[in-house]
């Protein structure tokens, strides 16, 4: 890969080694296979690949480095936002769509996820043995990619970060090769890949514990967005109480008046309290009393089946336009919450949030890899849906906002999966496992093949 190769030799040469397996720009099917979920992200890559197996995609990345151009690997494409800073006019994206299947060890609570699969995936294979995923607050999103760049879950507080739940991977390497990584075979790969994620290779499968959960006290709590501010203190104050078996999120939410939305919601701003406590349901109603004493308008509340709690958060279900911004936050204080919910009220984004994080999502294992932990006790988060290209400033505007009106509580780390631009830097992410990961990068990856989202050097 040492020679640069024109790109249209290259084009050539990728459909004389694969033939149809390869989609040019242009060609039938290209746009629909290149599309990632975020539509905003427009990716025009050399070509595009929709592999169906390992030996596939250990085929493809032979024909890339043969070609002399760069692979990219994506399963969702949830993360095309951290990828949209990178030049993709000599990639070969491979999407993983078509990779999809879990198999679940009920005795061993392990489930063998493919590269493509979602978290729904998971969670329908082991809701039958009565067991969970350490997975975010949506369904749709990808395990590989949630879980091999951190992973942050409503039950992170009690079990830490998604990452450290992966027991081992396959994958294969710049070299063309389908490789085994775990804590015993090939455990350098193993340690950068859990962080390093799509920088070291295309991920075809890995290995995820399980959690003993058939089911979980979690849902929501809803006011109208003129409380803001009273339920936001009093949460602050909350969340310094309860134990690391609760995980939470506050948030103030902005909703047009489309008729497809819920009539409690369309054209209304809100405020909510939602997550998940993992407590018997005498203990999980006790610890919520305060909450309650403040009179939601709604409260949902109330032990549901743990593959359910996906729905919680209300994440859309379905392809969207958006930008958004994030910062750690080590701590909070009175000052802070006016702050947010002054920038929220202003701004106007479609979702400000701030996530209570820090317990076990801080401390990081000793089994962990690049990634096991992300330092601050909250999380801040602001997204904003952009209906039109011409709206795409102001919204990131908004939504830079809402982060910027807490700069004075920002951390020095960052949660890589809330990343969705190709502009913030990646290092606070990777803090003091940075040199190493750069260093394994030479190693496996000399010639700087893969490209990710989260680049490591």
């Amino acid at each position: 890969m040492t020679t640069v190769v024109p790109l249209a030799e290259a084009a050539a040469r990728l459909r004389t080694d694969l033939g149809d397996h390869v989609l040019l720009a242009g060609e039938p099917g290209y746009d629909d296979a290149s599309r990632p979920w975020n539509v905003l992200h427009e990716q025009r890559p050399l070509a595009v690949a929709v592999p169906s197996s390992d030996d596939e995609v250990a085929a493809l990345v032979r024909a890339a480095s043969a070609a002399g151009i760069r692979v990219a690997a994506q399963s969702t494409g949830h993360g095309s936002g951290a990828l949209s800073g990178t030049d993709l006019s000599d990639v070969l994206l491979v999407s993983l769509r078509n990779m999809r299947g879990v198999t679940v060890d009920p005795d061993a609570r392990v489930a063998t996820v493919r590269g493509g699969s979602l978290w729904h995936d998971v969670l329908e294979a082991a809701a039958p043995h009565g067991l969970t995923g350490l997975h975010g607050s949506a369904g749709g999103i990808s395990v590989a990619g949630y879980a091999l760049s951190g992973g942050i879950s409503f039950y992170g507080r009690r079990h830490g970060m998604g990452v450290n739940a992966v027991r081992g991977v396959r994958m294969v390497t710049a070299d063309g090769e389908l490789v085994t990584a775990t804590a015993d075979e090939n455990p350098d790969l193993f340690w950068a890949v859990r962080g390093g994620s799509g920088a070291f290779g295309v991920v075809v499968s890995l290995d995820i514990d399980l959690l003993p959960y058939p089911d979980v006290f979690a849902g929501m709590m809803l006011w109208d967005a003129a409380r803001a501010a009273e339920v936001g203190t009093a949460w602050l104050e909350w969340t310094a109480t309860v134990p690391e078996s609760v995980t939470t999120a506050l948030r103030v939410m902005h909703f047009p008046p489309m008729p497809e939305l819920p009539p409690f919601l369309r054209g209304r701003s809100v405020v909510l309290v939602d997550g998940a406590l993992l407590e018997a349901d005498a203990d999980a109603d006790a610890l919520l009393a305060r909450l309650r004493a403040l009179q939601p308008e709604m409260d949902t509340f109330a032990r549901i089946p743990a593959a359910r709690m996906v729905d919680v958060h209300m994440d859309p279900p379905e392809p969207s336009p958006a930008v958004s911004a994030t910062a750690m936050l080590q701590s909070l204080d009175a000052e802070a919450i006016a702050a947010f919910v002054a920038a929220a009220q202003r701004a106007r984004p479609m979702m400000s949030e701030i996530r209570h994080v820090g317990g076990a999502i801080a401390r990081r294992p000793e089994h962990a890899g690049a990634v096991g932990a992300v330092a601050g006790r909250y999380l801040l988060d602001s997204i904003a849906i952009v209906p039109a290209p011409g709206l795409r400033a102001p919204a990131t505007e908004a939504v830079r906002a809402v982060v910027a009106a807490l700069a004075p509580w920002h951390g020095d780390e960052i949660a890589l999966t809330f990343i969705d631009d190709g502009v913030q830097d990646r290092r606070p992410g990777f803090r003091a496992s940075a040199r190493r990961l750069a260093q394994l990068k030479e190693r496996f990856d000399p010639e700087n093949m893969f490209a990710a989202g989260h680049p490591v050097a």
